[in-house]
């Protein structure tokens, strides 16, 4: 609704995760250097955790959008699942047919196709996002995945992607195994204020024009108690914002302006659980949310509507004028040209008239002859 306002090509605040809007705080520089280090070195597990909306999904798309040398990637994102309904989704992932096969044969055929990809040179890496979700004995099996083994390397490399209650039911007892496979661990942290207005900038910047909109020193403040730093939440309340800055009209977002976003969201009591004493934060958008902001852009849609329909009958009548006249003017130009056609056909009468009379009243004379010829390459001599 606003890209055209603003100048944007793009939403900057989009909630879907999107690998070119990916900004690099210091906890995401360390964790992007360590599952980069990780997977070149062909490491055993690979631990990604934080908290929902620190940015891991667009932090994976981000790597797996990286060329690897040879690496062959399989992506599992339902982790509520059997283990029967892990394998079959790793397996298809894989490309392999999976229909009415058990735990057993899927296992065996996941084995031969690892064997055949070491074969070849590659190197399988499986990512399991949203592992927070596996229970312990499935984690467990997980790990088992990883025995299958060549005489001299591991055939499959297993990226856990989660939540910090991942880490937590790892520590268990029963984990012990698990954790001692962990070959490198990093977990996203929330943004700090600085890191907040650098990601805001960095986001306009991305979608097209970092000077859209000026945020102002207290509005970022207030963006960064509100979402305490987690960038879906930054997301949330500043495309609210840009929402209510364009139904204003103004290319500034102040505190006042920030404080109105967040009472219409109620972040603290929609999204963290809080009371309204509490600071607001946020999250997700709910139904009556932000309804003072789309009233403003409701009423301005309704002025253009009129202005439009206060100039188009003005518009409509200076087009029909500019044809008329167009029209006008090429029937100028045809009945010149008409006229101009006519005259040359009585000048070229009048020559030939003038021609046959020379050559018929001197019919010896040398010009009399010429004339003939004339004549005849004019087509007005007639049959010799």
């Amino acid at each position: 609704m606003y890209l055209e306002f603003f100048g944007f090509d793009k939403k900057p605040f989009e909630l879907v995760p999107d690998p070119d809007f990916i900004y690099l705080s210091r906890s995401h520089r360390k964790a992007v250097t360590y599952l980069d280090y990780g997977i070149r070195e062909r490491a055993g597990f690979l631990l990604l955790t934080g908290d929902v909306g620190s940015g891991k999904t667009t932090l994976i798309r981000d790597l797996i959008g990286k060329k690897y040398e040879r690496v062959v990637l399989a992506k599992v994102f339902n982790t509520r699942v059997s283990i029967e309904q892990l394998l079959a989704m790793i397996n298809e992932e894989y490309g392999m047919e999976v229909a009415g096969k058990d735990k057993v044969s899927l296992i065996r055929d996941l084995n031969d196709f690892l064997l055949g990809q070491y074969a070849a040179g590659n190197h399988p890496i499986l990512i399991i996002d949203e592992a927070q979700n596996l229970e312990a004995d499935l984690l467990e099996e997980v790990r088992l995945l990883s025995n299958l083994e060549s005489s001299h390397n591991k055939l499959l490399q297993i990226i856990l992607v989660g939540q910090p209650e991942l880490r937590d039911t790892m520590a268990s007892p029963g984990l012990m195994q698990l954790r001692q496979r962990i070959s490198v661990s990093c977990h996203l942290h929330a943004l700090s204020l600085d890191e907040t207005q650098a990601y805001i900038l960095h986001r306009m910047k991305v979608a097209g024009n970092a000077e859209a909109v000026h945020f102002t020193e207290e509005a970022v403040e207030l963006i960064y108690r509100f979402s305490r730093g987690i960038p879906r939440l930054v997301n949330i309340i500043c495309d609210f914002l840009m929402l209510a800055a364009f139904a204003d009209e103004v290319r500034t977002v102040t505190a006042q302006m920030t404080e109105e976003v967040g009472a219409d969201l109620d972040f603290e009591r929609t999204y963290w659980g809080g009371g309204p004493d509490l600071p607001p934060e946020g999250g997700v958008v709910a139904c009556a949310a932000g309804e003072e902001a789309l009233g403003r852009i409701e009423r301005r849609l309704e002025t253009m509507e009129n202005e439009l329909s206060a100039r188009l009958p003005q518009a409509l009548k200076s087009v029909a004028e500019t044809m008329q006249k167009m029209q006008a003017d090429f029937s100028h130009r045809v009945a010149e040209q008409e006229r101009r056609v006519a005259e040359l056909g009585e000048r070229l009468a009048t020559v030939s008239s003038a021609v046959q009379g020379l050559a018929l009243s001197a019919p010896d004379r040398p010009a009399a002859g010429f004339a003939r010829r004339l004549m005849d390459g004019v087509g007005m001599g007639g049959k010799k």
